[in-house]
C-alpha cells in the first residue's frame, strides 16, 4: 500500500458535499490559498461544534497580534509537538515555520533540538518556557515569568506562549489518536 493509499484518519472523515455550509466554506478558502486541504480540516470536520471551536481558539492564538511574531508562536508549535511526539503537527507547522521565518533549515533545526539550532536566546528562552509548560505545568513559577521578562516577554506573552504549548498538547493528542496523516505537500513546503 502507498502512502497515497493510506487513510488520513482511522475515525470516519465526511465528505466536502456533507460539511455544514460554514465549515466547508472555510476549508474551501484554505484550498484556494494553500493549493491543497491540510488533512486537520477534514479529520477534525467529523465533529462539527469542536471543528468550530477549535479552529477559533487556533486563530485567538495563532493569528493576534503581539510581542511574538507569527514564526515565533510557529517555533513553539513545532517545539511542543516534537516533545508530544506528533508528526502531523511537526511536519504541518515546520512547513509553515519555514515559511514565516523565511528559513529552509529552521524547523528541523527547532523540532530535533531547538537548543542548538540557530535561533536568538529570547526564541531559547521562550521554548524552554514552553516546554516546562508541556511537561510540568505545576511546576512554573513567578521565577519563570521573570526569566522570560529578562527577554523582553511581559506577562501577557508568557500567557501567550503558556496558552499555545496548551493548545497544541490537545491538538498533539487529537492527531495521535486519530492517526491523522501529514499531507505530502508540507514536507517540501518552504524549503527553497
Amino acid at each position: 500500500m502507498s502512502a497515497e493509499d493510506l487513510p488520513v484518519s482511522r475515525f470516519p472523515v465526511p465528505r466536502l458535499a456533507d460539511m455544514p455550509a460554514d465549515i466547508r466554506e472555510r476549508i474551501e478558502a484554505v484550498q484556494e490559498k494553500s493549493g491543497f486541504i491540510p488533512n486537520v480540516f477534514l479529520v477534525l470536520a467529523h465533529r462539527p461544534e469542536e471543528f468550530r471551536a477549535f479552529f477559533a481558539y487556533h486563530d485567538a492564538l495563532m493569528d493576534k497580534p503581539g510581542n511574538l511574531t507569527k514564526a515565533e508562536r510557529e517555533m513553539i508549535v513545532v517545539a511542543t509537538s516534537n516533545l508530544n511526539q506528533c508528526q502531523y503537527c511537526v511536519v504541518a507547522h515546520g512547513a509553515i515555520l519555514r515559511i514565516r521565518a523565511k528559513d529552509p533549515l529552521i524547523a528541523d533545526q527547532v523540532a530535533i533540538n531547538y537548543r542548538k539550532a540557530d535561533i536568538t536566546a529570547r526564541q531559547k528562552a521562550m521554548l524552554d518556557f514552553a516546554m516546562k509548560v508541556s511537561q510540568s505545568a505545576q511546576l512554573v513559577g513567578d521565577a519563570d515569568i521573570e526569566t522570560l521578562k529578562t527577554h523582553g516577554f511581559d506577562e501577557e506573552d508568557a500567557w501567550d506562549i503558556a496558552a499555545i504549548a496548551a493548545f497544541f498538547g490537545l491538538s498533539n493528542r487529537l492527531a495521535n489518536v486519530t492517526s491523522m496523516r501529514p499531507n505530502r505537500e508540507f514536507y517540501t513546503m518552504g524549503r527553497g
